[in-house]
């Protein structure tokens, strides 16, 4: 997998109908279709500064899109 850009993941988010989400209640974050009451669509500003606080990053490898830890 390789460490992307928050602008390479907004174009394959808008790709494939996805936006960014946090878990309600919580600092969790991943990618929704905007479908699930459990999480609350977020900004892609608020979504960074999430990134960024819990040392995460955005990862893809064939089109898929994947939030880990931070490796670089």
């Amino acid at each position: 997998m390789e460490r992307i850009t928050i602008k390479k993941a907004q174009t394959i988010a808008k790709n494939k109908g996805l936006k960014p989400g946090k878990v309600k209640g919580t600092e969790g974050i991943q990618f929704t279709k905007g479908y699930n009451d459990r999480l609350e669509v977020i900004s892609w500003k608020e979504f960074e500064a999430l990134l960024s606080k819990r040392g995460l990053a955005v990862y893809e490898s064939g089109g898929w899109m994947k939030i880990m830890k931070d490796g670089s």
